[in-house]
């Protein structure tokens, strides 16, 4: 099972495999047409108050990450989804957030590989 992030402003590749937009929110400056997306997920994203108290402040990260995983025990039905998608092939989360190291893909990659 392959799973990847990847920012959305980073080049499209066929070798994305399935792309999935995991942001409730969609991207600035992105056309549909270039994120050449397969589906967006807003239901996997973290919720609109957790994403607002994150605000993407590293001094919150580790407490995000817990309430995030909390959000997705709740939401397994959409995380099983995933795991269906990543192994029939890669899978690619595709983020806009600046900080390769502190987002919620990553969160969100480990919690589908964690919970096969």
């Amino acid at each position: 099972m392959v799973i990847e992030i990847k920012r959305i402003y980073d080049e499209f590749l066929v070798q994305d495999g399935y792309r999935m937009l995991v942001d409730r929110l969609w991207p600035r400056g992105i056309s549909k047409e270039r994120a050449s997306l397969d589906e967006w997920n807003k239901n996997i994203a973290p919720s609109t108050e957790l994403r607002k108290w994150f605000g993407h402040k590293p001094e919150h990260f580790q407490e995000f990450a817990m309430l995030y995983k909390e959000e997705l025990k709740n939401n397994f039905k959409e995380v099983k989804r995933l795991q269906e998608i990543a192994s029939i092939g890669k899978l690619s989360l595709i983020y806009a957030a600046r900080d390769p190291q502190i987002n919620h893909a990553i969160i969100l990659r480990d919690f589908v590989l964690e919970n096969l």
